[in-house]
C-alpha cells in the first residue's frame, strides 16, 4: 500500500497528468465562474433595496457568501469533470506500471457518465461530512478520515478494476480484500480532506487504485485463467 502511494504521488505531476489537469482545472474554474454570474445576476433581480449603502453591503456579502459556497463545491465539480478523463489516466498509470503489459480496456461511455456522477457525489457527501463535523463538537476527525477512506478507495479501486474485470468479480474481489482496501482509501481521504490539494485527488486516485488492483490481483493472473 505505502509503495504503491510513494509511486503514484509523482505520476500525478508527469507530463500526461499535468495535461489532463490543465484541462480539468480549466473547466472547472470555466464552470463555476459560469455559475457566479448566473446566480449572482439572480441574487441581484431579487434585491432591491432603496438605500444605496445597504445595496453596496448586501451585494457585497451576497459576492463573498457565493465565493464560499463556490469554494466548497469546487472539489466536486473537478471530480465530475475529471470524471470524463479517468480512462485516460488509468491507462497512463497502467503503462507505467508494465509498459510492456496489457492495459485495461476503456469503459463504455454510459458507464463512464455513470462514474464521473458517483465520484463527484461522493465528493459532494465528504465535503457536507466535513461541514457537519465542524459543527458537531467532540466529533473526533478519525470519524472523517474513516468515512473518507471506505468511500474513496471502495470507488477508485472499482474504477480501476472495471478495466479489466466484470463488475459482479470486481464486486467480489472488493469484498475479499475490504479491510485492505479501507486501509488503502486513508491516503485518498489525506487528499480530499486538504485544501486545494483535494482538487488532484482524481489524479492521484487513479494512479494509485491502479497499482493497488494490481497488487492484489495481477493482470497475468487474470490472463492465465482466461487461457
Amino acid at each position: 500500500m505505502f509503495e504503491s502511494a510513494r509511486a503514484a504521488l509523482p505520476q500525478v505531476f508527469s507530463p500526461a497528468f499535468r495535461a489532463v489537469l490543465v484541462k480539468v482545472l480549466a473547466l472547472t474554474l470555466a464552470l463555476l465562474t459560469l455559475a457566479w454570474f448566473g446566480l449572482n445576476r439572480l441574487i441581484d433581480s431579487y434585491i432591491a433595496v432603496s438605500n444605496p449603502w445597504l445595496a453596496t453591503i448586501l451585494s457585497f456579502l451576497t459576492g463573498v457568501g457565493l465565493i464560499l459556497g463556490l469554494a466548497f463545491v469546487m472539489a466536486p465539480t473537478s471530480s465530475l469533470v475529471a470524471g470524463f478523463f479517468l480512462d485516460e489516466l488509468a491507462e497512463q498509470a497502467e503503462r507505467e506500471i508494465a509498459p510492456a503489459g496489457r492495459v485495461g480496456r476503456a469503459l463504455p461511455a454510459g458507464r463512464s457518465i455513470w462514474l464521473a456522477a458517483k465520484f463527484a457525489l461522493v465528493s459532494l457527501g465528504v465535503n457536507l461530512l466535513a461541514l457537519t463535523l465542524l459543527l458537531v463538537p467532540g466529533v473526533n476527525i478519525v470519524a472523517f478520515l474513516s468515512a473518507n477512506s471506505y468511500l474513496l478507495g471502495r470507488e477508485y479501486f472499482e474504477l480501476a478494476a472495471l478495466r479489466y474485470r466484470p463488475l459482479e468479480e470486481v464486486r467480489a474481489l472488493r469484498r475479499r480484500h475490504a479491510f485492505y482496501l479501507f486501509v488503502a482509501g486513508f491516503p485518498l481521504a489525506l487528499f480530499v480532506s486538504t485544501p486545494l490539494l483535494n482538487m488532484l485527488t482524481p489524479l492521484f486516485g487513479v494512479a494509485y487504485m491502479a497499482r493497488v488492483h494490481q497488487r492484489l490481483a495481477p493482470v497475468d493472473v487474470i490472463e492465465s485463467r482466461a487461457g
